[in-house]
């Protein structure tokens, strides 16, 4: 069942690109975290996200946040990815589907690895869910202005 608005996110703990082990659990209370799942390292949309996320990076670390994307990409192909792209985010492999199971992303046309970002506030509360396989580049504004509205609010 996909994650709504005011749903308890999930604990996301996985191993990263750069080898260390991200834990969602050490931002409650901290920080608010972004986290986009996406289908494939070096495809044309996902490639227009994750530089869009990129370019837009330093303002969503401004207003509080982490970002982090997840793919069921081997961790070797986001290591490629990140330096190809200069990725200053994590990315996370999710080989065996867990975390897209766990946040209920859905496939596009029941075959593809859906495109959905997720805003959870420092509670560890889903505050915003955008879904679209094919306006990536609006994944970045969305989850931008919600982060912006969270800091301004003081959550």
């Amino acid at each position: 069942m996909p994650l709504n608005v005011g749903d308890q996110a999930p604990a996301i703990r996985a191993e990263a690109h750069s080898g260390q082990i991200f834990d969602s659990a050490e931002l409650l209370g901290r920080q608010t975290l972004v986290v986009y799942f996406y289908p494939k390292d070096a495809t044309p949309n996902c490639t227009t996200q994750a530089c869009g996320f990129r370019d837009a990076y330093e303002e969503f670390v401004r207003a509080g946040a982490v970002v982090v994307g997840v793919s069921g990409d081997t961790l070797e192909r986001h290591r490629r990815f990140v330096a190809d792209r200069r990725l200053p985010f994590l990315l996370l492999s999710d080989a065996d589907g867990a975390l897209r199971r766990a946040f209920g992303v859905p496939k596009t046309w029941g075959i593809f690895p859906g495109r959905v970002t997720y805003v959870i506030d420092r509670q560890g509360i889903v505050r915003h869910v955008f879904n679209s396989q094919f306006h990536a580049d609006r994944h970045i504004a969305e989850a931008l202005r919600v982060v912006q509205d969270l800091a301004r609010d003081g959550e």
